[in-house]
């Protein structure tokens, strides 16, 4: 097939992680003998008239590539550029939710107006979790009866067992105790001071951010906590293998991909309750918190320090989320899209 991606998040060398757990996917595609061209916006940030310029993109690319189906990820506003690009190249449209995209559904107005004719022109909608799609349904009764469920899946060879002492070493983290880390924006959804309550109360170890936001501020200087920034997705892997517990005790989490990173490398985990991580997180890979329950949060981070590291129940979890598995997953949500469109 000829896929055309669509999406708004792409990395560039400015902004080497927005969108890349959509990279490992579309490389398994190809992988597969399939073409993949994307359309994409690969910066943060800067003025609305971005998304006209990828509307115009995906419809120049359209025309010249000739996809058997567009492929959109985001409802809106990657999924109105979707639909652009599927009336210019005469194919079908799937569009992937991923969790913010439903949140502006009610968060955000017109967002849900502009997002229904995305609903309603797609041949199917896959969902990162049950619990995004229940979500989706509840705000756009149309999505029910075309949504499927997969992820972006994990690259088990990328995201693969590392020593901890040699990473810590390289990263200048060393020390007592149990190493914390937690990937992401540091935003109020990801619920990053709550866990630097926490681990302040915990009082051994260390805490590292990988990410940056808003919040930095209020990060820095912290006793035992190491504020990292954004890094390129490539050297991610180094720092969950420098940790012995990977924490994302989001608010809300419509799926977790940074927790399947974690688990994927044999490292125990401190996942949100809220969201899609019950899905694939079992006991024994690591710990559930309500992330609204300080005493829970400190709790859990007791818990998962004393789980093993490395822990290879972790990883025999994650590998059921393999992108290699995913990837068949969504080529086939995509195949049968194309065929309904080509005559019989």
């Amino acid at each position: 097939m000829r896929i055309q991606l669509v999406t708004q998040m792409w990395p560039s060398p400015e902004n080497p992680d927005l969108g890349s757990f959509l990279v490992p996917l579309a490389g398994e595609f190809e992988r597969r003998g399939h073409d993949v061209e994307v359309s994409a916006i690969s910066r943060r940030g800067g003025a609305p008239t971005k998304y006209a310029r990828l509307l115009g993109a995906a419809i120049a690319d359209a025309r010249r590539m000739r996809p058997d189906v567009v492929f959109a990820h985001f409802l809106f506003p990657a999924g109105a550029a979707g639909i652009a690009a599927s009336v210019a190249g005469r194919c079908p449209l799937v569009v992937m939710a991923h969790g913010t995209d439903v949140a502006n559904l009610t968060e955000i107005r017109g967002v849900r107006a502009a997002t229904g004719p995305v609903v309603r022109r797609a041949s199917a909608v896959i969902s990162n979790s049950r619990w995004l799609a229940e979500r989706l349904a509840a705000s756009i009764p149309a999505a029910a009866a075309k949504t499927e469920i997969a992820d972006c899946g994990i690259d088990l060879e990328a995201f693969a067992p590392g020593d901890a002492g040699a990473a810590r070493r390289e990263l200048g983290w060393e020390g007592d105790g149990p190493a914390f880390l937690c990937v992401g924006s540091l935003i109020e959804r990801k619920n990053v001071t709550a866990l630097a309550d926490a681990f302040s109360k915990l009082g051994r170890g260390r805490l590292a951010f990988v990410g940056d936001g808003p919040l930095r501020s209020r990060l820095e200087g912290l006793p035992g906590v190491r504020v990292v920034g954004r890094i390129p997705q490539s050297e991610v892997p180094r720092w969950v293998a420098a940790c012995d517990v990977l924490c994302q005790p989001s608010l809300i989490e419509p799926f977790g991909q940074a927790t399947l990173e974690g688990m994927a490398m044999e490292r125990s985990v401190v996942a949100t309750a809220n969201g899609g991580p019950p899905e694939f997180v079992p006991p024994e890979a690591g710990v559930l918190v309500d992330p609204g329950d300080p005493g829970a949060l400190l709790a859990a981070l007791e818990r998962a320090a004393a789980m093993p590291s490395p822990n290879p129940a972790a990883r025999e979890a994650a590998r059921r989320h393999d992108v290699k598995v995913e990837a068949a997953k969504m080529l086939e949500v995509l195949e049968r899209a194309v065929a309904r469109r080509s005559p019989q």
